[in-house]
């Protein structure tokens, strides 16, 4: 449970941290970073995730995600895990390659060779690091949301739908709505998973709902300029699932905006509020 800090900075009143610790999901040396707002001594703070996306790492929301602001009013923990694995010994498909591999865990435990070794995001993000916030921060782990960008996006809607209960609020940018059904995906799973779809159904948000799961709420913002929404990301399959399926959801398309972190910041406020409604304290 022993974590390492890497770095520390003052912002809006909170802290702004960066960690390292050695993962027994991953095998691995991990690193994420969290935000805490100021806070009376003894206070337990309600609890975002934020999932990212293809070729980040931690510090893309934590250098452009303009969060801290508003994590600061709201009185939000704002945890940014890495994306995957990381170190000497890691498998990574060939350097050309941004979609598979390193940056790309896409939140599953894998169970192909050689992947299967260190390739355990489902469990690291599920399991492992709430263990981890819990024993080191001021985090009120019965108040969690949960969100995420593109892969990040997949990964916070599957994880959410997977554990009912665990999360408040679950929202999400550009997500990857069906990845069985994009090659995005399909590679991935396939790589990671084994080739029979089937056993990619856990790991598939549309697929999850048609099976039943379901979410108290959700949010989803979209870019209408964003190059990955017709082939990737398919938005429209997530919005006619959630229809059929009676699953309450708002999904926005927003004219003009890409897929970078322009848009995510651009939305992020609006983000946050919506979740600090849904973890506000229990009335009575």
């Amino acid at each position: 449970m022993s974590i390492e800090t890497i770095s520390s900075n003052h912002s809006f009143g909170g802290t702004q941290t960066v960690h390292k610790h050695a993962s027994s999901a991953t095998g691995t040396d991990m690193t994420f970073s969290v935000f805490v707002p100021e806070h009376a001594p003894g206070t337990k703070l309600p609890v975002v995730w934020y999932l990212s996306g293809l070729t980040c790492t931690h510090a893309n929301v934590t250098e452009k995600g303009e969060y801290r602001r508003a994590c600061a009013e709201l009185g939000l923990i704002f945890v940014a895990p890495d994306t995957s694995p990381r170190g000497e010994g890691v498998p990574d498909d060939d350097a050309a390659a941004y979609d598979f591999g390193l940056g790309a865990g896409f939140y599953v435990d894998a169970t192909e060779a050689p992947f299967n070794q260190h390739y355990k995001m489902r469990s690291y993000i599920e399991n492992e690091l709430p263990e981890l916030i819990a024993a080191n921060f001021p985090a009120d782990m019965t108040r969690q949301g949960i969100m995420g960008h593109s892969m990040g996006g997949h990964g916070a809607l599957t994880i959410s739908l997977r554990n009912p209960g665990r999360f408040c609020s679950t929202s999400a940018f550009a997500p990857i709505v069906a990845p069985s059904q994009v090659p995005w995906g399909q590679k991935a799973l396939g790589g990671y998973l084994g080739p029979d779809p089937s056993v990619w159904v856990d790991y598939d948000a549309c697929a999850l709902i048609e099976r039943g799961a379901r979410l108290p709420d959700l949010l989803v913002d979209q870019g209408a300029a964003d190059n990955f929404l017709i082939e990737q990301l398919r938005t429209h399959l997530l919005a006619q699932t959630c229809e059929a399926a009676g699953q309450p959801a708002t999904i926005r398309i927003q004219p003009g905006y890409d897929h970078s972190y322009y848009f995510i910041a651009s939305f992020m406020e609006d983000h946050l509020r919506w979740h600090a409604e849904r973890l506000a304290e229990p009335k009575g």
